[in-house]
């Protein structure tokens, strides 16, 4: 009778032991490293993380928004710890010392081709089962923002950077990344 190869399974011990500078998320046991990102997406980044800490500093807002690294324990047990692009966190209970536990109210993730799957299947299934509020996923390569807004159950709508974007946690508020040289 042939051998059985037993997959290897990780835990959380498994990411904080990464060597320094090495990036990676944990699913289910199994680890994605994640490569350096390019500069047009940290352009986008940077400008959208400044564009929603504006209007929350201007409104009195009580959000916090978190750039990657920033770690995000989807379930209490551990076995999803994810580093999305862009976390915007209303309920100060579920930050901790070691990130946030539980869902953030919106995540946004910039694709990469490298990235492409996990941001538009896996992860999509993920923030919808843990209760994230609002997912976007930008597209540099195709200039378009896909965004599900996961807390009215509404069908994903897609935006070309040229339209304003609305923003569903937030009332009145939208972004525009047609400024954005990529």
């Amino acid at each position: 009778m042939p051998a059985l190869i037993q997959e290897q399974l990780y835990n959380i011990d498994d990411i904080y032991n990464l060597k320094d500078g090495e990036r990676a998320e944990l699913i289910d046991g199994q680890i994605y490293y994640m490569s350096p990102p390019n500069t047009n997406h940290q352009r986008i980044l940077n400008f959208i993380n400044t564009e929603i800490n504006i209007y929350i500093r201007q409104n009195n807002g009580s959000c916090e928004v978190f750039p990657a690294p920033f770690s995000v324990f989807l379930f209490a047990d551990d076995s999803k710890y994810l580093e999305p692009d862009i976390s915007v966190i209303c309920d100060k209970n579920k930050l901790d010392s070691r990130g946030c536990n539980g869902a953030p109210d919106w995540i946004i993730e910039i694709i990469s081709p490298a990235t492409k799957k996990m941001d538009y299947y896996t992860k999509l299934a993920l923030y919808q089962n843990a209760g994230v509020r609002e997912y976007w996923i930008v597209d540099p390569y195709k200039h378009t923002t896909i965004v599900y807004d996961m807390e009215h159950d509404e069908s994903p709508a897609v935006y070309p950077f040229a339209d304003n974007i609305p923003v569903g946690i937030y009332q009145g508020f939208s972004i525009n990344l047609s400024s954005l040289e990529i």
